[in-house]
C-alpha cells in the first residue's frame, strides 16, 4: 500500500477495489441536460456531485470508516478553522480526537495541488487546532505527518487505526543511544547549540506563563520524570524510552502522569503520593515535545544542575544571598579535602547538594578504580556496587531550610544514590527547636530514615542535644546576606556575645554559620566553606578570625575571580579550608595545636564566567571548544588539572603544599570530572 521516498511516506493511492466500491455506490443524474455523476457522503448523508476533489475526499472517507475503523460521529467534513477574530477557512476532513470530541487529530486535505502548498496549508491548520496527524492527499499520491511540537513535522508511514495510538505507527522506539546520536548532533552546534537552561526560558516564556501553573513544580515533575525513564530504561527496567511525544494530547497525558507515579515510588521524599501532573494536555505536549531529545544524564549530572540551578535561584534562593556553587569550585574543594569512603560528609546550607553529589563521585571513583571496574561516559546512570551503594545510605548528609532546594537536592542525591538520601529540611542555626520539627508527621515521613542516621552522628548520643556532632569532613556555601536578630537563636551561639558577655542585637548568617559548622565537626576534621572576602580583611571581623584560628589550623585561603557568582552577584568571594586542632588521635585524625604554622594563600586568575554571567569555555588552539572523556566541554580556569587535558592548577599547588606539611588527611586520588 505505500513506498518510500526522499523525504516523506508516500501512499500509492486506492485500490481497484475501493474506487470500485466508489463506483458501486454512485448514481447519475441529469442536470441541464447533462449527465452528472454523484454519491451518498458517508459522513454527510447527503448526495453530493463526484468532482476529481470530492471523489478524493470520498475514497479517505471511505477508508477512515471502513479500513481504519474511525466512525462517522468522528469526522466532519469542511470544518471551519479560525484564523484570528475575523479569518477561517474550512479543512476539508477532520478526524476528532476519541477522548476529546472536540478537538482535531486528524485533519487530511484534498485541494492544494502542490505538496509545498498542502504542507503550508496543513501547518496553518495544526498550529489553529494542535492536531497531531495531518495528511495531504491529491489523489494520487498522499504524505503523512506526525506534528511533534509547533514548528516540527514528522513524516510517518501511514495513519494509526482508530484502535491505535500513534507511537504504535512511529518508525522506531527511543533508546539511550538515541538521545546520545542527538546530543551529538546539537554538540556539532559548538557554542550555538542551547542549554537545557536555555530551553527551559524558552518553555516558560512561551507556553508556561499561559499555563496557570507553579512553573517550578511542573518542570520539576518533567525533569524528575524523564531522570527515572532514562535510568529505567539504560538499566534494562524498560525496553524503550517512554517520555515521547508520540500520542495524542489526552494519551500522553495519561502517559506521562503514569510515568511519573512510577517515578515517585522508586525516588520517594521529593513529591507527595497523590500528587499530580497539573500541565492541561496541550501544554504538556509542548513541553514533553521539547524535553524529549535531552540526555539528562552524563557522567555528572551538570545538565539538570545548571536547570535546577536558574529554577531554584528564580523562585527563592537569591533573596536570601545563597547561590548554588559553581560545580568547578566544589571540585577544587573536593580535591583539596579528599574525602574517603570511611569518612562521614555533610552539607550544612546545601542548595541543589552539590557538594555532597560531587563528594559521591570523587568517592565513587576511588571505589571504581579499587574494584578494577571502568568508569563509562553514562556514570550516574550506572548500576553502582554495593560500596558505593554503602557510603550514600551511611556517610553522606546534607541540610537546607529552602523547602524547594531541599527537594532538588533529594532528587539529585537519590538519582546519585540510587534511592538512597541523607537530604534534610531543617534550619541549621536554629538546632534548639529541631525536636519540635521531627515530631511532625508528615515531616518524619519523608525524612525519618536519614533523620535517625543523622542522630547517630551526634558527639553524644546519650543525650537529647543537636549542637555537637562528629562529621570528618564539611563543605559548605552558607547564605551570606541578611543578619539574625532573634534573640532565642542568637544565644547558643559564642559569635553572638560581645566581650563583655552581653547578647548581639544582630549576627550576620554566614558569621553564625561558620560556629555552627565547626560544631558538626569531629575533632581533626575538616571544612571548606565559601564565605565573603571582607570576613577576611576587615577591622571589624577580627574576632571572627580569632575565634576560628583558636579552634582550627587554618589549611589555605582561596580567593575566587569575582565574576564566580554572576550574574546574581558580584560579591567578592573566597574558600576558607580549615581542620580542627585534635592532639588526640583517638578522637580523630590528628592535627596538632602550635602557634606557627604555614598556610596556603592563592587567587584564581582564570574567569570561568563572564561579566554576563555566561560560562566560559577552553577553546583548542585552532578555536574549538574543547572536550573532556566524557564527551563535556571544559570551563576555563585554573583551580584544577582537568583530566590532564589543561594546566595544573590551585588543587595540585595545594597537594604538594599538603605532602610537605605532612597533612593527615591527604593521599592522591583519581581525578572527579566537571562539566
Amino acid at each position: 500500500m505505500n513506498k518510500m521516498t526522499n523525504e516523506f511516506s508516500q501512499f500509492v493511492l486506492f485500490s481497484e477495489e475501493e474506487n470500485r466500491t466508489l463506483d458501486d455506490r454512485a448514481f447519475e443524474r441529469d442536470v441541464k441536460g447533462k449527465s452528472v455523476v454523484y454519491a451518498n457522503c458517508l459522513v454527510r448523508n447527503k448526495e453530493v456531485q463526484l468532482k476529481p476533489e470530492e471523489r478524493t475526499r470520498q475514497l479517505w472517507l471511505a477508508r477512515l470508516i471502513e479500513q481504519l475503523g474511525y466512525p462517522a460521529s468522528r469526522i466532519q467534513v469542511e470544518y471551519p478553522i479560525t484564523f484570528g477574530r475575523d479569518s477561517s477557512k474550512r479543512a476539508d476532513i477532520v478526524v476528532f480526537d476519541a477522548d476529546r470530541p472536540t478537538v482535531p487529530y486528524i485533519i487530511i486535505e484534498v485541494k492544494q495541488p502542490k505538496l509545498r502548498d498542502g504542507k503550508e496549508q496543513l501547518r496553518s491548520y495544526t498550529h489553529a487546532t494542535g492536531a497531531p496527524l495531518a495528511v495531504w492527499s491529491n489523489g494520487i499520491l498522499a504524505e503523512v505527518w506526525h506534528r511533534k511540537n509547533p514548528n516540527y513535522f514528522v513524516p510517518i508511514h501511514y495513519l494509526p487505526r482508530a484502535t491505535q495510538t500513534i507511537e504504535d505507527v512511529v518508525d522506531q522506539p527511543w533508546t539511550i543511544q538515541t538521545l546520545i546520536d542527538k546530543e551529538n548532533e546539537r554538540e556539532r552546534e559548538g557554542s550555538k547549540a542551547r542549554s537545557l537552561r536555555e530551553l527551559i526560558v524558552d518553555m516558560e516564556n512561551e507556553v508556561l506563563a499561559n499555563a496557570g501553573v507553579d512553573v517550578f513544580e511542573e518542570v520539576f515533575k518533567l525533569i524528575f520524570t524523564k531522570l527515572y525513564d532514562e535510568m529505567a530504561t539504560h538499566r534494562g527496567q524498560h525496553p524503550f524510552l517512554r517520555f515521547r511525544n508520540t500520542n495524542t494530547a489526552a494519551q500522553l497525558k495519561r502517559a506521562i502522569q503514569d510515568l511519573f507515579d512510577e517515578a515517585k515510588k522508586k525516588w520517594p521524599g521529593v513529591f507527595l503520593d497523590d500528587e499530580r501532573i497539573r500541565l492541561s494536555p496541550d501544554h504538556l505536549q509542548v513541553c514533553v515535545g521539547s524535553l524529549e531529545e535531552w540526555k539528562l544524564f552524563n557522567s555528572n549530572l551538570d545538565v539538570i544542575d545548571d536547570a535546577f540551578e536558574y529554577l531554584v535561584n528564580k523562585s527563592s534562593k537569591g533573596e536570601k544571598g545563597q547561590y548554588f556553587t559553581p560545580r568547578w569550585v566544589i571540585d577544587m574543594c573536593v580535591k583539596m579535602l579528599n574525602p574517603q569512603e570511611h569518612e562521614t560528609v555533610i552539607d550544612t546550607a546545601c542548595g541543589s547538594a552539590g557538594f555532597t553529589v560531587h563528594t559521591m563521585f570523587h568517592v565513587w571513583r576511588n571505589i571504581i578504580a579499587d574494584l578494577g571496574l571502568q568508569e563509562s561516559h553514562l556514570f550516574t546512570m550506572d548500576q553502582k556496587p554495593p560500596r558505593c551503594e554503602d557510603y550514600v545510605r551511611n556517610k553522606v548528609f546534607a541540610i537546607d531550610f529552602d523547602e524547594k532546594s531541599v527537594r532538588v537536592a533529594r532528587c539529585l542525591n537519590l538519582i546519585a544514590g540510587d534511592g538512597e538520601t541523607n537530604v534534610l529540611h531543617l534550619n541549621t542555626l536554629d538546632w534548639t527547636k529541631w525536636d519540635e520539627t521531627v515530631k511532625q508527621d508528615e515531616w518524619a515521613d519523608t525524612y525519618g530514615d536519614g533523620w535517625r542516621r543523622l542522630r547517630k552522628l551526634r558527639a553524644n548520643t546519650k543525650q537529647a542535644d543537636y549542637r555537637q556532632f562528629g562529621f570528618d569532613v564539611l563543605m559548605a556555601n552558607p547564605p551570606f546576606a541578611g543578619d539574625i536578630k532573634q534573640s532565642d537563636m542568637l544565644s547558643p551561639y559564642d559569635l553572638a556575645h560581645k566581650k563583655d558577655g552581653k547578647l548581639e542585637r544582630a549576627v550576620g548568617r554566614d558569621l553564625l554559620f561558620i560556629e555552627r559548622n565547626l560544631d558538626f565537626l569531629k575533632p581533626g576534621g575538616r571544612m571548606a566553606v565559601v564565605l565573603p572576602q571582607g570576613r577576611f580583611n576587615n577591622s571589624s571581623d577580627q574576632r571572627v578570625r580569632e575565634f576560628i584560628m583558636e579552634r582550627c589550623r587554618i589549611l589555605a585561603v582561596v580567593g575566587l575571580h569575582p565574576n564566580t557568582f554572576k550574574p546574581h552577584t558580584g560579591t567578592k568571594t573566597s574558600v576558607l579550608l580549615v581542620q580542627k586542632w585534635n592532639d588526640n588521635p583517638a578522637a580523630g585524625p590528628l592535627c596538632r595545636k602550635v602557634e606557627d604554622y604555614n598556610i596556603f594563600f592563592t587567587t584564581q586568575q582564570v574567569e570561568s564566567v563572564n561579566n554576563s554571567g555566561e560560562k566560559v569555555y577552553v577553546r583548542r588552539d585552532d578555536g574549538t571548544l574543547m572536550r573532556d572523556t566524557h564527551g563535556h566541554f571544559i570551563v576555563s580556569h585554573d583551580l584544577y588539572n582537568h583530566e590532564g587535558l589543561t594546566s595544573d592548577g590551585i588543587a595540585e599547588a595545594f597537594h604538594e603544599f599538603a605532602a610537605q606539611e605532612q597533612f593527615s588527611f591527604f593521599r592522591p586520588a583519581p581525578p572527579t570530572v566537571t562539566a
